[in-house]
């Protein structure tokens, strides 16, 4: 399981998807989330996932690959369909003991389920094709105005930069301890929820341990190095946009208009 968490990793490769500024792929990537909360029919669903198997398809990642960061949320998934299934009101098709299970709770299960399917795959292909460095950079760059309102645009951007460069780190670390305590006789998939709670003890303190540890040699290599934040500081690599990222655009917006009329025209 710890192995299927793909969110924060990156996978190189030579792909459209990859070269293009980090800038265009975040702008894109929320065109697309908010596109999958603006209508609830298959037709849109459908237009929505062709467009993102042909992303797919460009960034030349394996569509294997990216379906394993799945798993990794498929409890939180099957708790949300469950909650619409049986809490939406509406024409009862099947009643188990005091709970019912109505048409519209299906329509709803079905379109959250591939809702949340569509998402998660929409924001994998983003951090799969660009790196934590060029994320930063396009996160700063995007949210530059908010300067003005004097907001840490800068910090916020390294936070998250430092965020998503420890997400696979700890997931190694986490995968040593529990082949540790493993061999230690440690249990960590039987039982019920509180011994399995109770089991996770073992794992989580040295864990929390090297997390700070490493958070604090952080710390300490960027004041040896004089780091005093993003004042004054100049780019190795400046974002320039070229042709293919107003092309990136261009196709972004266009999936949009698309989404909306078929929306509009086909509510099945």
């Amino acid at each position: 399981m710890i192995r299927d968490i793909t969110i924060g990793q990156y996978y190189p490769a030579e792909s459209p998807v990859h070269r293009l500024d980090p800038r265009v792929k975040l702008g894109a990537t929320v065109i697309y989330i908010v596109s999958l909360f603006l209508f609830e029919s298959f037709a849109a669903y459908a237009v929505a996932a062709l467009f993102l198997a042909a992303v797919i398809k460009l960034s030349k990642v394996p569509f294997k690959f990216m379906v394993r960061g799945l798993k990794s949320i498929m409890i939180l998934m099957m708790i949300t369909v469950l909650f619409n299934l049986f809490l939406t009101p509406g024409n009862t098709v099947l009643q188990i003991w005091r709970l019912q299970i109505t048409d519209e709770g299906i329509f709803k299960a079905i379109f959250m389920a591939i809702r949340l399917t569509l998402l998660i795959l929409g924001s994998t292909v983003m951090t799969l094709t660009t790196t934590p460095n060029n994320l930063t950079d396009g996160l700063e760059k995007a949210l530059r105005p908010l300067k003005k309102l004097h907001v840490p645009v800068f910090e916020i951007s390294m936070i998250m930069s430092i965020a998503l460069r420890f997400i696979p780190i700890l997931l190694d670390e986490t995968d040593k301890i529990m082949k540790a305590q493993t061999a230690r006789g440690a249990d960590f998939e039987h039982g019920n929820l509180i011994q399995r709670a109770k089991n996770m003890v073992p794992l989580l303190v040295p864990l929390f341990i090297s997390a700070f540890r490493r958070a604090n040699d952080l710390a300490l290599a960027m004041e040896s190095r004089c780091y005093r934040g993003g004042e004054g500081r100049t780019k190795m690599k400046p974002l320039i946009y070229k042709k293919a990222d107003y092309a990136g655009y261009a196709i972004a917006f266009g999936y949009l208009a698309v989404l909306i009329l078929v929306g509009n025209l086909i509510k099945v």
